[in-house]
């Protein structure tokens, strides 16, 4: 595995961190502020650099490479793969009037199941419900092959995001790539770090990822109530305090955080799905609980692992990183700390994480994790 790693800011040249080498057909994932992503040369000067690439990029609420966060800045990793491959495809949530869970089941159908190790995915996270997009992508994928990835963001803006696949970065798309190859090794995990308090509430009205009542009162109402003075910037100051979701169904709970608020309703919609009958508990975390869980996450994916991590792809979420402020990077030295200094290492701040528990089959959608796809050839 062959990796070249690269930033750039707003007015400057690239800035080739592992210098500048020639890339055969490599994977080029370029992760980035969602202003630069939009200006007219981004995707031409990427080309230029690799121009047998495929290149996939993705807007972020924060850019990750190695052991740096950054913000307003674009952040680039290109890998060739020397005994393995890969296969991009890709879908727009407009061509499927909003049926998420359609749109899953037809792009997971176009990757052949033969030596296909793990499936990792950048969507837009502006409108997708993360959790039906996985039912569409779990429903007719084999068992045996992994998945993870996450949604795109957009600071904390929440207005809109964008990824794209060998095009300009746009609206509504699906990045879907899968990873072929006897000799591969990919495993992920994923952890939190924060607390429920406070009283334990019902849903008793909740459509998919929107969520009306509690205990048969409006939720909106009620959740302005915590946040008191915060209310005012909602939906940024709801990342403070996420909804910890028991469906009781026999899974572990999820984590909730809301991506955007309806006044009228007097409802919110979350980047998943909460059911009616499912229990809800605000939560809330703190510098060293945020960073312990990073670890923590990067001790679960090591475990499953038998070759040292050569690619590391981090999926944080924006929530983690508001708290973390000034500390930021810390999460993400300490998952360098367990996986090793000879990975390279990127990934973004997002509006959702996608991974399975640890050691478990099924991918969920999380928020407010730490989530790791470590790969090795």
């Amino acid at each position: 595995m062959k990796i070249v790693q690269a930033k750039k800011e707003k007015g400057s040249e690239w800035s080739f961190k592992t210098g500048k080498q020639t890339l055969k057909q490599p994977l080029v994932l370029v992760f980035g502020n969602r202003f630069l992503l939009e200006e007219e040369n981004c995707y031409d000067e990427v080309l230029e650099l690799f121009p047998d690439g495929h290149i996939v990029f993705g807007s972020t609420s924060g850019e990750i490479l190695n052991e740096n966060v950054f913000e307003n800045s674009v952040v680039l990793t290109a890998i060739e793969f020397e005994k393995s491959n890969f296969l991009i495809r890709s879908k727009n949530l407009a061509d499927f009037d909003g049926d998420d869970e359609l749109l899953g089941q037809r792009l997971i159908a176009e990757f052949p199941t033969e030596n296909l190790k793990h499936v990792f995915v950048i969507s837009e996270g502006s409108s997708v419900n993360g959790s039906t997009l996985i039912t569409g992508l779990e429903m007719e994928k084999n068992i045996d092959i992994g998945l993870s990835g996450g949604l795109c963001g957009d600071d904390a803006r929440f207005e809109r995001t964008l990824c794209s696949y060998n095009s300009s970065p746009k609206e509504g798309e699906i990045i879907a790539i899968g990873l072929y190859g006897e000799s591969l090794e990919i495993t992920s995990a994923n952890f939190g770090g924060w607390t429920v308090f406070g009283p334990l509430r019902t849903t008793t009205k909740s459509v998919e990822n929107v969520l009306y009542e509690l205990d048969g009162k409006p939720a909106l109402d009620l959740y302005k109530q915590y946040l008191g003075d915060k209310a005012k910037d909602l939906p940024k100051s709801a990342l403070f305090y996420p909804l910890n979701v028991d469906s009781h169904d026999g899974s572990e709970p999820l984590v909730r955080t809301i991506l955007s608020i309806d006044e009228k309703e007097n409802s919110m919609t979350l980047a998943g799905n909460v059911p009616e009958g499912s229990s809800v508990q605000l939560m809330m975390s703190t510098v060293d609980d945020i960073a312990d869980g990073a670890r923590e996450a990067a001790k679960l994916a090591v475990a499953l692992r038998k070759k040292e991590t050569e690619l590391a792809l981090l999926v944080s979420c924006i929530g983690r990183k508001l708290v973390m402020d000034q500390r930021t990077e810390d999460e993400v030295e300490e998952v360098i700390d367990v996986i090793g200094e000879q990975a390279a290492v990127t990934g973004f701040y997002s509006y959702g994480e996608m991974a399975p528990f640890a050691g478990k089959g099924k991918c969920k959608l999380h928020n407010q994790t730490m989530t790791l796809t470590l790969l090795s050839e």
